[in-house]
């Protein structure tokens, strides 16, 4: 096994560290990123989990939290770096982006001489991706909108598509490169990223939360890097689909939203109403083809063109009915790992 260096720091087998790793300053205060690194003590695959690139995604940290509690973790084998908040920036403030306005999540590989989010992802890349024969990255949706829990990765991949649907997310969507993106700049490098999208930002969503504790597990199962579970359970496939579309509002206006995320629809169903404040007007919004709703906005104001209802396209309705359904109930109802049990339900 190599050496394993990170902040100037050597990771032994067989011990956990805890670190801090210098990051610019916020104007003249001492700025850190917070790092648990589990090295196990044989050899095995180096997998990093991130959260919070985006400072009002916060159902990552719950996760990473809940992952390092877990007994399971001293059976492992290789590396697991766990870094909990990776724009410690934003979520000062409660905000998606950096003090510089920039997505942190279009700043990479960065650089040292760049704008501040450049140089934070320089140091988030170098010192931990750069490490990492694999990345599982958490992410909400973005403000007044939730996802429905989903996996995003390149289908074309075999190695990542067989680990995304061993997450057991209820959907694995295909999801196309974008330019500065964290995924896009590691795959470049070989290193292949799972995206985990789940729930609201600046919300905790305990359904999101528990499958992704247990999502993550089963990719380290699946990975060779922890003990498969003995009795051999059949498993569960999701919902897999290469294409997806946001539904946009055509008029202003007061939205009610007639479905809910999971929820399938038939191509032309109408799936909400604008309303006119001031006026007796009424619009549809019907869906464009059979699906299953992936993502939506929780707030009732639209302007026109704002997105409104993220569909993946899917034809077996029934089928995706009763996938959606035993995913998230089982994630509450039921835990194989007993210190989870004992947690007490975010309402």
């Amino acid at each position: 096994m190599t050496k394993l260096i990170i902040g100037g720091v050597e990771i032994l087998k067989g011990s956990r560290q805890t670190l801090n790793i210098e990051l610019p300053k916020l104007y003249n205060t001492p700025t850190n990123l917070p790092v648990r690194v589990i090295r196990g003590k044989k050899d095995g695959p180096t997998v990093f989990i991130s959260a919070a690139i985006h400072g009002d995604e916060l159902n990552g940290i719950e996760i990473i939290r809940r992952i390092r509690k877990l007994k399971i973790l001293s059976r492992l084998k290789g590396t697991l770096i766990l870094v909990p908040i990776v724009n410690v920036y934003g979520i000062m403030t409660l905000s998606r982006y950096l003090p510089d306005r920039r997505d942190l999540n279009r700043s990479f590989p960065g650089s040292t001489r760049g704008s501040l989010a450049s140089r934070v992802a320089k140091i988030f890349f170098d010192e931990i991706v750069s490490k990492c024969d694999l990345g599982i990255d958490l992410h909400t949706a973005s403000i007044h909108k939730s996802n429905l829990p989903q996996v995003r990765t390149n289908l074309n991949n075999e190695y990542t598509f067989n680990l995304a649907k061993a997450f057991e997310a209820p959907v694995v969507l295909h999801s196309e490169l974008r330019d500065g993106s964290l995924r896009a700049v590691a795959q470049d490098r070989g290193i292949p990223i799972l995206l985990y999208e789940a729930g609201e930002a600046l919300r905790f969503d305990e359904t999101s939360i528990r499958i992704g504790v247990k999502g993550i597990i089963n990719v380290l199962r699946e990975n060779g890097m922890l003990p498969k579970v003995q009795e051999k359970k059949r498993q569960r496939i999701p919902v897999v689909t290469r294409s997806s579309q946001w539904i946009r509002a055509s008029e202003s206006g007061m939205i009610r939203t007639i479905k809910a995320l999971g929820d399938t629809v038939q191509k032309d169903e109408i799936i909400a109403y604008i309303d006119e404040p001031l006026d007796n007007n009424t619009y549809e919004i019907r869906s464009v083809f059979d699906g299953i709703i992936i993502g939506k906005s929780e707030i009732p104001l639209v302007q026109e063109g704002d997105a409104v209802f993220h569909i993946a396209k899917f034809k077996n309705l029934e089928t995706a009915e009763n996938k959606i359904e035993y995913f998230s109930e089982d994630a509450i109802e039921y835990s194989e790992f007993h210190e989870l049990n004992n947690e007490e339900i975010i309402e």
